[in-house]
């Protein structure tokens, strides 16, 4: 959670909003059937918002061992090193540091403990809810 509030912070600091409307929008022209969206600034930070307060709901059923809540973990975590991850071959690609690079190292982290926590994380007291 922290992690993603940094990248989020990361992000908004490094004009981020800008390169990926403006990768999405090529992607969007060559390929139509792409399902990713362009963003206003506003948009873009009102959904990251939303995002973490659902994830901050969540994380005491995570950590009772709420089996309802694995599959959103294991979503966010892949998501999570899926972002950290294109981060790094942005930053590759063009050849200097992109728009949140600077947090992707954390976020990975972050995103491989939360798989490996989701895999073998056991209810306390017997919970299975």
């Amino acid at each position: 959670m922290l992690a993603f509030a940094l990248h989020v912070v990361d992000e908004a600091l490094n004009d981020f909003l800008p390169l990926y409307n403006s990768v999405v929008g090529g992607w969007r022209e060559s390929f139509s059937w792409v399902p990713l969206p362009l963003f206003t600034f506003s948009g873009w930070l009102t959904l990251l918002i939303v995002a973490m307060i659902v994830l901050a709901s969540l994380t005491p059923l995570f950590f009772k061992g709420s089996r309802s809540v694995r599959p959103v973990a294991w979503f966010f975590g892949v998501l999570m090193v899926a972002n950290a991850l294109g981060h790094f071959g942005m930053s590759i690609y063009m050849g200097a540091f992109a728009p949140g690079v600077y947090s992707s190292p954390v976020v990975l982290v972050a995103a491989l403990w939360l798989l490996k926590t989701t895999r073998s994380v056991r209810p306390i007291g017997g919970l299975h809810a």
